[in-house]
């Protein structure tokens, strides 16, 4: 089955993160990535109440990330690895000029 990660940034601006030949990252790895990037890029919860949904986070964290981040290759497959992981889909794409996430 096809894995693949898309971020969205604009309308012409998108990145594809094919999985297949890239090691899985496991479920407590990942989160404790993206719980890390979420706290280096000094995201925001997108709930008032404060509670930040996995969805959320990948979502965030790729908007903090900009181009800056999301052009490094490294950083990227490490991102789309724990995106994958976090939330077991095989197609997700990460549109943050729409702000969501669809599977």
């Amino acid at each position: 089955m096809h894995k693949e990660v898309i971020v969205r940034l604009s309308g012409e601006r998108e990145y594809h993160v094919d999985l297949e030949r890239l090691e899985p990252m496991g479920m407590e790895d990942a989160r404790r990535w993206l719980d890390e990037q979420f706290t280096e890029l000094e995201c925001e919860p997108l709930r008032a109440s404060g509670k930040v949904l996995l969805a959320d986070k990948v979502l965030v964290v790729a908007q903090a990330a900009s181009e800056r981040l999301l052009n490094d290759e490294t950083w990227l497959k490490i991102y789309a690895r724990a995106t994958h992981a976090v939330l077991a889909k095989p197609i997700i794409t990460v549109d943050v000029s729409a702000m969501a996430v669809t599977y």
